[in-house]
């Protein structure tokens, strides 16, 4: 898998603007990019520190229950050890369709035309489909009905199709849709992990010019975050546990531990370090812009789930002011999203 991310997502690096070069340190680095975050909402100082614990729960309820204290400790400690041994954590996850970065590299390549693409498109059914379906959504307003392929390219452009073709690439890596049969955990823990990342995705490409970031890397970004908790999961359940633990303390260690693995396997497969860093940083105060638009990314797609799903109501102190202003207007476009 590294191989082809190297291929195709190594040279983002150098067409990124300035600022996003500027993330490209190891993923403990913290500098910081004052002008890139002045205005933003202070999501840091007012997000919820119940929201991580809600959505845990939500995503883990098909398989959620009780284990004693010496099972939730060496969980974590195989965690930590796989944190430690990111190619053998990236085993645990599937490999991506071939088609996929074949239509990446062409989008690098200026000489290849809209007509290129969507005959290299036609060649796969399921990425027809996908095309013309995200060509349809609410999210792109076609003014008519978008039926062939050429038609669809002229709408998406070429960021809508990096984007789209990214989603279709990591889907099976977090949703694990093919491949090999998942664990029965992974099973039905995977498709509420989707949706997050999904909607994380999304809203990380729509806050990033508002703070300094570039919309793909966001993007990638945004996918990239959970690949942590797909090897979780699968984990719990090689050790031979058949339910999620569900304790406060198992649950912060097990998140933590998550962002750490999707930050090493990112490194593994070679994507640009500014993803690794971003994953890192993501919700902490004072940080590079791409980590800032991860972590708010992140928690507005909790809290679209978390609304959707009747988690939450719309009048749970502090929401309001987490929703406010331009994270309203971004808030929604999630669920446009035809996911």
């Amino acid at each position: 898998m590294k191989q082809w991310l190297t291929r195709l997502f190594g040279g983002a690096a150098t067409a990124a603007p300035t600022q996003t070069q500027s993330t490209s340190s190891s993923p403990g680095s913290a500098s910081t990019s004052p002008a890139s975050v002045s205005g933003a909402p202070a999501f840091d100082a007012i997000a919820p520190p119940h929201v991580d614990l809600a959505f845990y729960r939500w995503l883990t309820d098909p398989v959620r229950g009780d284990a004693a204290p010496h099972a939730e400790n060496s969980i974590l400690a195989e965690l930590a050890r796989l944190a430690r041994d990111p190619a053998a954590a990236g085993e645990l996850v599937p490999r991506v369709p071939a088609v996929v970065p074949q239509l990446l590299k062409s989008l690098r390549d200026d000489s290849v035309s809209s007509a290129d693409l969507a005959r290299q498109i036609a060649r796969d059914t399921v990425l027809v489909a996908e095309v013309i379906r995200e060509a349809n959504s609410p999210y792109f307003r076609s003014a008519r009905p978008v039926t062939t392929i050429d038609g669809a390219v002229m709408v998406l452009g070429e960021n809508g199709l990096r984007i789209l073709l990214a989603r279709v690439a990591f889907r099976p890596v977090i949703n694990l849709q093919g491949g090999r049969a998942p664990d029965r955990i992974v099973r039905l823990v995977a498709p509420r992990l989707w949706q997050h990342t999904d909607a994380c995705a999304l809203a990380a490409s729509l806050l990033a010019p508002e703070l300094g970031a570039d919309p793909f890397e966001g993007y990638l970004a945004g996918l990239v975050l959970n690949v942590g908790l797909v090897v979780a999961f699968r984990l719990i359940e090689q050790l031979g546990h058949p339910v999620v633990p569900q304790s406060d303390a198992f649950c912060e260690a097990l998140l933590a531990e998550a962002r750490e693995l999707s930050a090493g396997i990112a490194a593994h497969w070679e994507l640009p370090p500014f993803v690794a860093a971003a994953i890192v940083r993501a919700g902490r105060s004072g940080t590079q812009p791409l980590a800032a638009t991860l972590g708010r990314a992140d928690l507005l797609a909790k809290l679209r789930l978390l609304l959707d799903h009747g988690v939450f109501s719309a009048g749970d102190a502090p929401l309001p002011a987490l929703l406010a202003g331009p994270a309203a207007r971004h808030f929604e476009r999630l669920s446009e999203h035809p996911g």
